[in-house]
């Protein structure tokens, strides 16, 4: 039975179980449950704290997990990220007191506010540089304010947060975390074969609908080149010779432009459908 690792609770806990319903297995109803097995796709879920993930996989007494890049990388574990799930983007910087600190050379002798204490030692440690990490679990923006820090390297999206406390980002990224599936590096991929089949199948059905349409024999080619599709587009040919149908393909976020082109060239009838899931 394969055993796998889920968040229990925070922004990843929630877009993880969808993901894993939408991939055909059963989940929790209960938030309190920490188990549950799934007998007919025989699959043990063990629901974990989001920072304990990686370090299960690592010692392998789970096969597989689910969590961030930066809480992979954080952890120190003996684990591999296997898959990325699109889902739980975040970007790590740097940020200072405006004008006091403008470059990571800088941040050298200097003490850094994070949550996030390996990882962050570990990329100023790429570029040879010697800091005073300060662990802290939460506001750690309020750190440069409250005197225990110089520096801090914390999660940003808009920034906002950053500069309502009086700091401004500095330097490149740190890193770019996203929900990933990991194992172990002595698990053979064979062993989560189905897992990854049925992810990459949801993942790919969410990036993608399936559109049909008719079309005339002289504009075929010109919709074909619209609808080019993930390999090629079926095309089938109706009662009325004059005209085929096609299949295709198209990514979700282009389906009205190729719609709007489709028709221009002379296509009719034109249907859009969703997918749930695939494999390609």
């Amino acid at each position: 039975m394969l055993r796998i690792a889920i968040p229990n609770k925070g922004e990843l806990s929630d877009p993880a179980i969808t993901l894993l319903t939408e991939a055909g297995y059963r989940q929790r109803r209960d938030s309190r449950d920490l188990i549950l097995v799934d007998q007919r796709n025989d699959v043990e879920f063990f629901y974990l704290r989001p920072r304990d993930v990686a370090v299960y996989v690592g010692l392998g007494t789970v096969d597989a997990g689910i969590t961030g890049r930066d809480l992979l990388l954080d952890s120190g574990a003996e684990a591999v990220e296997h898959l990325e799930l699109g889902f739980g983007g975040s970007t790590f910087r740097y940020a200072a007191a405006p004008d006091t600190i403008t470059s990571i050379e800088q941040v050298a002798g200097r003490r850094v506010a994070t949550s996030y204490p390996r990882l962050v030692g570990n990329h100023l440690a790429s570029f040879g540089i010697t800091a005073d990490v300060v662990r802290l679990d939460g506001a750690v923006e309020s750190s440069v304010r409250l005197g225990v820090a110089d520096v801090v390297a914390d999660v940003v999206s808009t920034g906002g947060t950053l500069r309502a406390a009086g700091l401004e980002i500095f330097g490149d990224p740190i890193l770019k975390s996203e929900a990933i599936l990991i194992r172990r590096p002595d698990t053979p991929e064979s062993a989560v074969a189905t897992l990854t089949g049925r992810l990459r199948g949801v993942l790919m059905a969410r990036q993608y609908v399936l559109v049909d349409y008719d079309v005339p024999a002289a504009a075929l080619e010109a919709a074909i080149a619209i609808t080019p599709g993930y390999e090629a587009p079926t095309v089938t040919a109706l009662h009325d010779s004059d005209w085929s149908a096609v299949r295709a393909l198209v990514p979700r976020g282009e389906m009205n432009h190729v719609m709007d082109e489709l028709y221009a060239a002379g296509a009719r009838a034109i249907l859009v459908t969703e997918l749930l899931a695939c494999r390609v």
